[in-house]
């Protein structure tokens, strides 16, 4: 069996973790910091997006799984994973503040309604009251 939007999911969920690591590691290296904060307010905020997305990207990731293997995927669910990566970058841009800000409003909405939705159709599915 291959489930081939948890596999996609999965991969663009590794390269945004990666994307969020670069942007801590250049933040590290101009401010000298390898361990730590050092009290860096940028350096703060971007290790916590980071630490943000690993916070909610398994769960989203393991109920797309459970739902595409249950109710074999669906354009639907492409589009509610798609919506999440793009509230992740969202949000990460958006955790550097000033006019970006917006961003992390968005994602963090976006994020909770792609969990919310995912949870909702996963015990739906689980209680026998999808549409098929």
């Amino acid at each position: 069996m291959t489930i081939p939007i948890t596999l996609s999911m999965a991969a663009m969920a590794a390269l945004i973790n990666i994307w969020l690591a670069i942007r801590i590691g250049r933040v590290r290296s101009s401010a000298k910091v390898s361990i730590g904060d050092g009290g860096n307010e940028l350096l703060q905020r971007r290790m916590r997006a980071q630490a943000n997305f690993v916070e909610n990207a398994p769960f989203v990731l393991v109920l797309i799984a459970a739902v595409e293997i249950a109710d074999h995927g669906s354009m639907l669910l492409w589009g509610i994973g798609s919506l999440f990566m793009l509230a992740r970058i969202a949000h990460g841009i958006g955790m550097d503040g000033g006019k970006a800000q917006i961003g992390r409003m968005i994602g963090t909405i976006a994020t909770l309604l792609v969990l919310l939705g995912l949870s909702v159709y996963a015990l739906a599915i689980a209680g026998g009251f999808t549409p098929h």
